[in-house]
């Protein structure tokens, strides 16, 4: 048994939801109104031409659209960790760092499960390659953009203290070891808890999606496991491959804090 088709009807009822939403927004003045319906708008666009898009690929695998597609999901997926920031790097130094730290982790952690885990013919099936890597790619970037918000931001307010340790005669990397560490660990905590609330409190999107399409419930949760371990891994090889070149960015060769780098958010 496949998943029920959904009308435009259904998905009209459901946008209903976010207009009462909204207009209890306005009524209690919380502001979020244009937020809420600017992202609605987007998430229906997008997914409307993702769909499309995976349509075709779907239909025509090819290991070139598989990486052309990979590409442009990392370089988005930078331009919202760089979004997202309160002080973020001068430039385009805070996307290269972004997308650097993702694909060091959600590409290599994806191309082992593909290649060694999945093991599927041929390993890039987009069935598999495109939500697997989205997923990754997805809750590490949340990971990513609060470590270094984290980050820069107690290295702002603590930055004499830092600079006092410095003068010391310690180097950047001890000066700024405890909120390097603070920061990782902010960066980890919502997949730690994602995993902790599985299946008690929550029942993941992955899972839920196999049981709607019809697979044993027992494969959706052996899936699901997977994919959590994947997240956690690569989200946590994202933090720290982000934190050290944070930190290198942040410090000169004679160990000087270098927070002119350092631009706040408009």
């Amino acid at each position: 048994m496949g998943v029920k088709p959904l009308s435009p009807i259904d998905l009209t009822i459901a946008a209903c939801l976010l207009i009462i939403l909204g207009l209890l927004s306005r009524h209690l003045k919380l502001g979020i109104e244009k937020q809420l319906a600017v992202s609605a708008l987007r998430t229906t666009v997008q997914l409307l031409l993702i769909g499309q898009v995976l349509r075709i690929l779907f239909a025509n695998a090819s290991l070139y659209f598989v990486v052309a597609i990979s590409m442009v999901m990392l370089a988005v997926a930078g331009r919202e960790v760089m979004a997202r920031q309160h002080r973020r790097l001068r430039g385009s130094q805070g996307w290269l760092l972004g997308t650097g730290s993702m694909f060091i982790s959600s590409f290599s952690v994806a191309f082992i499960a593909l290649a060694v885990i999945i093991a599927n013919d041929p390993w890039y099936t987009p069935q598999y390659a495109i939500p697997l890597l989205g997923m990754l790619l997805g809750n590490t970037m949340n990971g990513i953009s609060l470590s270094m918000d984290r980050m820069t931001e107690t290295l702002w307010q603590q930055r004499q203290l830092v600079e006092q340790r410095l003068l010391l005669g310690e180097s950047g990397k001890e000066a700024t070891a405890d909120i390097r560490r603070q920061a990782m660990r902010s960066g980890m905590i919502p997949i730690i808890n994602s995993m902790a609330a599985a299946g008690l409190v929550s029942l993941p999107g992955m899972m839920t999606g196999q049981i709607l399409g019809g697979s044993s419930p027992m494969d959706a949760v052996k899936y699901q496991i997977l994919i959590m371990f994947l997240i956690a891994a690569g989200t946590g090889f994202g933090v720290i491959s982000a934190m050290w070149l944070l930190t290198r960015k942040l410090f000169d060769d004679r160990d000087r804090l270098r927070l002119d780098q350092l631009q706040t958010a408009s």
